[in-house]
């Protein structure tokens, strides 16, 4: 088993960082994530909101893993998030549903407003691969590596959501009143069979904010 834990100061408040963590999807650097579904979402007596949502991650295998050990490249993965906003936490759990004997990925997020008015975000995660076959270590160091770099370019895709939001200088209960115009986005990556589905990805997330023609 691997774990991962990291932390991570945002200089923004928590409202605007908790909405941005809630929007990240889609945006250009989480081109491997298919859909984000919600299946539920209920408010609780004390005030806080529970969320489940049901998203599909694109994967790809590495050249020495052994053909067929999973029938597709793609894993449904649940996320089950709880906001507090007189706490001001975001508290989120997501795991994957299938191939989870050949790897398991548990991940808690948290977002906690600072007594300076910041964010902090804390991120732990454990892999777990029960595969065998002399692959167990293999895999959980590939998991875990290929972890580390989805972490960082989620908190990209967060960073960029942020840039838009202070831009816009929307509020978390205004987002319909339109966004302006668009940051460069640094870095975007434009590779082959990808370039397409992400700039169809990028479009849908303006046609949010922006309102349509005239």
């Amino acid at each position: 088993m691997k774990f991962f834990s990291q932390s991570f100061l945002y200089d923004d408040p928590w409202s605007i960082v908790s909405l941005a963590f809630f929007l990240r999807y889609p945006n250009p650097y989480a081109a491997h994530v298919v859909s984000c579904d919600v299946i539920s979402r209920d408010l609780t007596p004390s005030g806080t909101l529970l969320t489940t949502r049901l998203i599909l991650k694109r994967g790809a295998l590495p050249r020495w893993a052994p053909k067929g050990i999973i029938s597709r490249a793609e894993s449904w993965v649940v996320e089950e998030s709880e906001v507090d906003p007189h706490g001001k936490t975001v508290r989120c759990r997501t795991k994957n549903l299938d191939h989870v004997k050949v790897m398991k990925v548990e991940e808690w997020v948290e977002f906690r407003e600072t007594q300076e008015g910041k964010t902090l975000q804390t991120t732990e995660a454990r892999i777990l691969s029960g595969i065998g076959w002399g692959l167990t270590k293999k895999i959980e160091s590939h998991g875990l590596s290929r972890f580390k770099a989805n972490v960082q370019r989620s908190r990209e895709g967060v960073s960029l959501i942020l840039s838009m939001l202070r831009q816009s200088r929307l509020q978390p209960m205004a987002l319909g009143e339109g966004l302006g115009p668009l940051p460069e986005l640094p870095n975007q990556r434009r590779e082959a069979g990808t370039a397409t589905n992400t700039t169809g990805r990028w479009q849908r997330f303006k046609s949010w904010f922006l309102p349509p023609s005239p």
